[in-house]
């Protein structure tokens, strides 16, 4: 009787896994037409599309000297969640949301982190206060700037679900003040942020080309769903 009701459990545990991967997308809607810029905008000749890919490419006889950014033209949304896929070649790139345009193709703003190295991917950084939500960690950061830090879990073995020079999945939540960034369906940082001064509730979303040695960053699979903030949030 034992293996008939472990079989019955596995299919049913399999079964439910199918519906909610059938159910995942709903309410999302694409940011990237897979073949070209359309609906995004950078610095000239900074990105291109390669295999279907957003592509940002630095290389010793075209550096990039000072960070850009290829910002997406649809909407500056405030709640919502994004999901798409990106893969890293050296370096330090990063998904900046709710963000403000500052001329020359910068921005200012949130940042969920990622690099090819072993400590920025997976947390929120933040132009003018720097590291957020550092990887392992829940922050709630109270109206007058008073910052909280609960480590919840081990850097280092989250950086373990990130797969170097290959394809991974990023998810950023945005709703209210909570902001939660995910790796390959793994919670990586997560932070409430109720400065009365900094805190950012709706910009820009753009995509990090990061100055420094030759490197390669790219994104696909980019969609997006609008969010309806909650009573009381």
């Amino acid at each position: 009787m034992i293996r008939p009701l472990l079989s019955a459990l596995m299919l049913s545990t399999l079964f439910a896994a199918t519906l909610s991967a059938a159910d995942a997308e709903e309410g999302f809607v694409s940011m990237f037409n897979g073949k070209d810029l359309t609906g995004w905008e950078g610095k000239p000749d900074g990105w291109t599309v390669e295999d279907g890919a957003i592509t940002g490419r630095s290389t010793k006889e075209k550096p990039c000297p000072t960070a850009h950014y290829l910002m997406w033209r649809t909407d500056k949304p405030a709640d919502f969640e994004l999901r798409l896929s990106y893969r890293i070649v050296v370096g330090n790139s990063g998904i900046q949301f709710r963000s403000r345009e500052i001329p020359n193709w910068d921005t200012r703003g949130y940042q969920a982190d990622l690099e090819a190295g072993p400590t920025w991917s997976g947390a929120l950084f933040e132009h003018a206060r720097g590291g957020i939500a550092m990887r392992g960690t829940k922050v709630v950061i109270a109206a007058d700037g008073t910052k909280q830090v609960t480590k919840v879990a081990d850097s280092n073995e989250l950086q373990k679900k990130i797969k170097p020079n290959e394809w991974n999945e990023y998810r950023v939540i945005a709703r209210g003040p909570e902001i939660t960034l995910s790796i390959n369906g793994v919670v990586m940082a997560q932070a409430t942020d109720r400065d009365a001064k900094q805190a950012a509730r709706d910009g820009v979303i753009a995509l990090q080309m990061h100055p420094g040695p030759p490197m390669t960053v790219q994104f696909k699979d980019l969609r997006i769903k609008i969010l309806k903030l909650e009573e009381g949030r």
